[in-house]
């Protein structure tokens, strides 16, 4: 997939206004939450700020977000959530869209980034440390007990990074490593027009209709750790499948 063609005067509205009023928004309500975390750190409270952020910065971008299958997400279940990752926009159409409260799956370095990483923190959202492989799958093996002991729904960008040029790239096995060794199921998810939005690597935001669409949750209990990469497979297929 081409880049898509983005007019001079899409790029001065970018960085005169959507830009610098999104990351003040963000800066904004980030703040709020760590602040107030310290006097309601109840999960609706926290719940209902992020979710407030995904609204505002969606409606700064343009983006015009319609959720698919949100009936496949039973109310109470926790959740492994597959997706795939097209664009920075993703992230605010999780967070708006999803009609579970999840938990992010980052990287480490993320916490050393200013308001993301401190909220990253503060809210508990799950890392993982890439310095090695040893200290992956120690990290993987204790995300995996808190998702079990905590109940928590996770979302896993499968892919590993967004997406260069529009197409989705071969999912990384760490989300049906997550769901086998929890016990949890995997919820296969598309995110589908954010590209069009915010293309990877660029900077001009375009106002678009995006959609979220929400496949049927596999059971992982017919796979063992030996066989994650044919869930993976499984999985891919499902998304690619949302995609279409």
């Amino acid at each position: 997939m081409t880049r898509p063609k983005r007019p001079a005067l899409g790029y001065v509205r970018s960085w005169l206004y959507t830009i610098p009023v999104a990351v003040l928004a963000t800066a904004v309500l980030i703040t709020t939450a760590i602040v107030t975390s310290v006097f309601a750190p109840g999960a609706r409270w926290q719940t209902f700020l992020y979710r407030l952020w995904g609204k505002t910065v969606l409606a700064i971008f343009g983006a015009r977000l319609r959720v698919v299958g949100a009936e496949n997400l039973r109310p109470g279940q926790n959740y492994v959530i597959v997706s795939n990752h097209l664009s920075l926009v993703d992230t605010p159409v999780m967070v708006r869209g999803l009609p579970v409260p999840f938990k992010f799956l980052a990287k480490r370095e993320l916490l050393r980034a200013p308001f993301i990483g401190w909220y990253l923190n503060r809210a508990g959202h799950l890392t993982v440390d890439r310095a090695s492989l040893r200290s992956s799958i120690q990290s993987m093996n204790e995300c995996a007990r808190l998702i079990r002991e905590r109940a928590l729904s996770v979302l896993i960008f499968a892919e590993g990074t967004r997406s260069l040029d529009g197409q989705m790239q071969h999912f990384k096995d760490g989300a049906a490593y997550l769901s086998i060794q929890s016990g949890v199921p995997a919820a296969p998810v598309a995110v589908v027009g954010t590209w069009d939005v915010l293309a990877a690597k660029d900077s001009c935001f375009m106002p678009g209709d995006v959609e979220l669409r929400i496949g049927e949750p596999i059971d992982p209990s017919d796979y063992t750790l030996k066989e994650r990469q044919a869930l993976t497979t499984l999985l891919e297929a499902r998304v690619r499948a949302l995609c279409s």
